[in-house]
């Protein structure tokens, strides 16, 4: 349920588009995964979830497509225990970062949660003229490395992978570095960037965390899938989700059924 949620919220806040996917630590058992068949985010339901060992391949057979760039995230959980969740995407808000080489630094308090350096990796460095896809595990690894302990790492010419400790916070984390971005950028056109001091990355990346932070951002935008008529609930077996009002009805039609047959 929480890959697909997950899925569909980033889809919904414009991070995630037809490319993109969101994966989650085996709770249970730390060598395996769960990432969904090879499909667009916003589509994603609990049914397309697989789960995967380390290496990346399916724990159970299947025939079903998977994403060609799932080592990023098995390379990932191997060699950061304390990451459960993990994000890669191509969110407009960061792409220029990534396309001009531009450091992405923290300028509000948000998007303290970037850490005070995000790390940046070209894929060149390494393996040379590639079409950018991380498909191979030593690919996947050396995206790891260039992540270090830092929360999310830029890919030259492709996107971010973002890390979290659960979904919650990953969806948190992913969302705010790229607000964060956008208002860089803005602030940048204007003509001064002021950053955080490293002070107050420190205290103000504790922000998402506080359990009034976590549950607002997380009602919020569960809300905002549900209004969008893209919530589980909506999309599963492709029936409409009942309403409180369609649920009176309902019971209202039954109870009229109960009465008349009493009657005859």
């Amino acid at each position: 349920m929480d890959v697909a949620l997950g899925n569909r919220i980033l889809a919904n806040e414009g991070i995630l588009d037809a490319f993109g996917h969101v994966s989650i630590r085996n709770p249970t058992n730390p060598n395996r995964y769960f990432l969904s068949r090879s499909r667009s985010p916003e589509l994603v339901e609990p049914g397309d979830v697989l789960e995967y060992d380390l290496d990346s391949n399916p724990v159970k057979s299947t025939k079903e497509r998977l994403y060609a760039e799932r080592v990023i995230h098995g390379e990932m959980y191997k060699a950061r225990p304390d990451v459960m969740a993990v994000v890669h995407h191509h969110a407009p808000a960061v792409m220029p970062f990534v396309i001009a080489g531009v450091e992405l630094q923290p300028v509000m308090h948000l998007g303290a949660v970037i850490g005070p350096k995000v790390p940046f990796w070209d894929q060149y460095d390494e393996f040379g003229d590639t079409n950018l896809l991380l498909v191979k595990p030593e690919e996947g690894a050396s995206l790891a490395r260039a992540l270090g302990q830092a929360p999310l790492v830029l890919m030259k010419g492709h996107g971010a992978t973002v890390v979290g400790s659960n979904v919650q916070e990953l969806v948190f984390r992913t969302i705010y570095s790229c607000r964060n971005a956008e208002y860089q950028f803005l602030a940048k056109m204007l003509g001064n960037v002021s950053t955080l001091r490293p002070g107050e990355v420190e205290k103000s990346a504790q922000i998402h965390s506080m359990p009034t932070s976590s549950f607002r951002t997380w009602e919020y935008w569960t809300t905002r899938l549900e209004k969008a008529g893209n919530g589980l609930r909506a999309r599963r077996s492709g029936k409409k989700p009942v309403g409180a009002s369609r649920k009176r009805a309902s019971v209202a039609k039954a109870k009229a059924k109960k009465v008349k047959g009493r009657k005859r």
